[in-house]
């Protein structure tokens, strides 16, 4: 056997850089099904965030026409430009996915699908959520965060991610990953899940900032009653604050985690145009 033969496989990879939080699925299966929940057809462009090593990069080559997969590693993007040289049809760019204009790099209609670093999830969510919207999004996240992205109004779970989420589009858990299926493992389990967008959003986009920064400040007070928060987020008197909330028919006594996603933005909208939004 040569000399550095043994173990030659698995030089051939950059290393782990656990200040990006990388874990590399390569189960075919399971790549398989996460790319199936996206649907990519050949006349479609795919934006992928983070592609690590490739392995969904491959999956979705044959399937969409486009590919453009953003990459922060250094090291790891060279390995796929190197990879991937001889296929037009995927471009890497090396870069922070937050800090990118998705228009210029996938342009209006396109989808996305990303195996995202858990402690950045929230963000890449928000940015995927912002114009251009993606036409569908898929990615993989932390369990209790695919529960907080789909919960209810009144369950445990529910709270600042899921008003923000809700008020622009659609999620379900599409499936689960076991940690196993991951290099390396990481110490939480994981979803898949599909984000649509709503066909009737319940706030336009020049209100989504705002709004999310509202909501934030309400569920930061969220075990209070929604008089005495919007006293204190709002700015507003006893008397203000009931009337508000009589006008949008939320009960005083409420807490927000009973008030669900269409009666926050009705909400927000009513303080906006009394003067008392952001």
């Amino acid at each position: 056997m040569p000399r550095g033969a043994r173990g030659r496989g698995r030089a051939a990879h950059p290393p782990v850089l656990k200040r990006y939080g990388q874990h590399f699925l390569s189960d075919p299966q399971i790549l398989s099904g996460i790319v199936d929940a996206l649907g990519p057809e050949k006349k479609d462009t795919v934006l992928e965030i983070g592609p690590g090593r490739g392995s969904l990069t491959d999956i979705l080559a044959g399937r969409a026409g486009r590919v453009v997969a953003v990459e922060i590693d250094h090291l790891l993007a060279d390995s796929l430009r190197q990879r991937y040289a001889e296929r037009p049809e995927v471009e890497i760019v090396e870069a922070d996915f937050l800090e990118s204009d998705v228009a210029a790099l996938a342009g209006s209609d396109f989808l996305l699908i990303g195996n995202v670093p858990y402690y950045i999830t929230t963000p890449i969510v928000f940015k995927a959520l912002e114009p251009p919207i993606p036409r569908r999004s898929v990615f993989l996240v932390q369990r209790e965060v695919a529960e907080r992205m789909t919960a209810p109004a009144d369950t445990e779970s529910y709270g600042a991610l899921s008003v923000n989420i809700a008020t622009v589009a659609r999620v379900e858990i599409v499936m689960s990953v076991p940690a196993g299926a991951f290099k390396p493992p990481p110490k939480v389990e994981t979803s898949v899940v599909r984000i649509t967008p709503r066909a009737d959003p319940l706030l336009d986009a020049r209100s989504l900032a705002p709004f999310r920064t509202f909501v934030q400040a309400v569920f930061g007070q969220r075990r209070k009653q929604m008089q005495r928060v919007l006293r204190t987020v709002a700015a507003l008197s006893p008397e203000e604050a009931g009337a508000v909330l009589e006008r949008v028919g939320v009960d005083p006594v409420a807490r927000p985690e009973v008030v669900s996603p269409e009666v926050f933005a009705r909400l927000f909208r009513e303080l906006r145009e009394s003067g008392k939004g952001n």
